[in-house]
């Protein structure tokens, strides 16, 4: 950044309205930023024949040590119990996990990887580093390494007080 830059730029330590507008244009830009990389994944994953969020779910399954509980999987994806269900429903037609009885508990279903799901991980893997490169594609090492540090730091804060 010069310095004619940076005479023009708003002003972010203050809690003037220059703070409050250059706040809400960076919010503005991380939405943009996540629908691309949503129809950047999606257009990746639709050779797969699977959707973002069904990726998500199949990677979740294969990090659990157990074929987990549906009631696991809505935990860890912070979603609803209902919205699993969907999306095993979609995995299950095809073939890339399956329901199984818990054996100490007959009542609670597990869900389990198929052959069919770890050979669409191993698709899943290339999918996502394609779509990677597309959206990463306009930085250099050095600007990715600080971008990611930069999201760690708003990822891993954790959602105190979130939406």
């Amino acid at each position: 950044m010069t310095t004619s830059d940076r005479a023009s730029a708003p002003d972010r330590t203050s809690d003037g309205p220059g703070a409050a507008d250059a706040d809400g244009l960076l919010a503005e830009q991380l939405l943009r930023l996540t629908r691309r990389l949503h129809r950047i994944q999606k257009h990746h994953l639709e050779p797969v024949g699977i959707t973002p969020a069904q990726s998500r779910l199949l990677r979740t399954v294969a990090h659990f040590g157990e074929p987990p509980r549906m009631a696991d999987l809505a935990a860890r994806l912070e979603v609803v119990p209902r919205a699993v269900t969907s999306l095993v429903d979609g995995l299950e037609a095809g073939d890339r996990v399956r329901r199984v009885p818990d054996p100490s508990n007959r009542r609670v279903i597990r869900i389990e990887l198929t052959d069919a799901g770890r050979a669409t991980l191993r698709e899943l893997r290339s999918a996502r580093r394609a779509a990677a490169e597309d959206i990463l594609a306009p930085l250099t090492v050095d600007q990715r390494e600080v971008l990611g540090g930069l999201l760690s730091a708003l990822v891993d804060r954790g959602p105190e007080g979130g939406c």
